[in-house]
């Protein structure tokens, strides 16, 4: 007897969330999206259904409302939406029934912010990044406390921001935890062997932006230590992950990669890194919660600025010609 052939567009599809899930660090690749599905399960089984149901959500939404295919295709509709399933598991419980229908109405709200920020950046050629996420996620935590079905954790957690305090000196463990927690916190996660395989998947699919990560969390570190944030921060990647998605986006993403973009993505991400605490700051009212508002923010205003800088290069944008050996139009002719 014949087996029954699978339903291929339902094969597509799950393509297309995968790959939602993986252009959460610019990669349009399912293999990668499979491999950040287990390490947000490595941190618990509910993150890495919540991740998988946020993504599903919103391509579907996405689908739904007629989206551009090759957004669909590439994952572009999925990664915010994953953040947004993700982040509510992270910050309201994962295991509420009322989590569980906020993350689904976010995935819903976020697909169409996606839209209207892309229809307000399309002017300037600019990408939306996870300017909906921060949005989304944003109002959520200052929004939460208020509703007694929503919040399950007793007191609300505003605060005021206050002097950084504790051990400054970085023991090796803190360093290699960091290292690869960093890469795990752009998922809200602090453990290091999730952000090794997260790092890992970023490595299946694109050595160069495996390397762009490496440089960008090492770039965090660096940054933190010297402006002496406190270890632990250090140590649980808080302070790095946005320098990971600004060395990404800035040197190899965004602008084709070079010795003038890498040098500009460092310099981007220590600025990420700082606007990191002043961002923790700013949010102390709702918990402190800076998402990757710093990211945002630092690649956005960096790629607007690239226009002014002849040295740098958009990626697929053809080399230009030296003025010294430029041929002039009528001896070409």
């Amino acid at each position: 007897m014949q087996q029954p052939i699978p339903d291929r567009r339902s094969f597509v599809f799950l393509l297309r969330v995968l790959r939602g899930q993986a252009q959460v660090d610019f990669l349009p690749s399912a293999p990668a999206g499979l491999v950040f599905t287990v390490a947000l399960c490595a941190a618990g089984w509910e993150y890495g259904v919540y991740g998988l149901c946020g993504t599903a959500l919103g391509t579907a939404t996405a689908q739904t409302l007629g989206v551009a295919r090759d957004r669909v295709t590439t994952g572009l509709e999925g990664f915010n939406s994953c953040l947004v399933a993700v982040g509510f598991a992270a910050f309201l419980g994962a295991d509420h029934l009322s989590t569980a229908l906020l993350a689904a109405g976010g995935c819903v709200v976020v697909t169409v912010l996606t839209g209207a920020v892309g229809a307000l950046l399309r002017p300037w050629r600019l990408p939306t990044l996870t300017l909906p996420y921060c949005l989304t996620a944003s109002a959520m935590t200052i929004a939460a406390p208020g509703f007694t079905h929503a919040w399950h954790h007793g007191a609300g957690l505003a605060a005021l921001a206050r002097p950084a305090a504790g051990r400054t000196a970085l023991t090796w463990t803190d360093l290699w935890h960091a290292f690869f927690a960093n890469v795990a916190q752009i998922f809200f996660m602090p453990q290091w062997y999730v952000g090794a395989l997260f790092l890992l998947g970023i490595f299946v699919a694109d050595r160069r932006l495996g390397a762009l990560a490496c440089l960008g969390s090492a770039v965090g570190i660096v940054a933190s230590w010297l402006l002496g944030a406190p270890a632990t921060q250090i140590a649980d990647g808080g302070m790095g992950y946005n320098a990971v998605l600004v060395t990404m986006a800035l040197g190899g993403v965004f602008l084709a990669t070079g010795g003038w973009s890498l040098a500009y993505a460092v310099t981007g991400a220590a600025a990420a890194t700082i606007l990191t605490s002043a961002a923790a700051a700013l949010f102390a009212p709702s918990g402190g919660h800076t998402f990757t508002w710093p990211f945002v923010l630092t690649t956005l205003a960096f790629l607007v600025a690239v226009p002014a800088f002849p040295r740098l290069r958009k990626a697929g944008a053809p080399d230009l010609v030296p003025a010294e050996r430029a041929t002039p139009p009528a001896a070409a002719a």
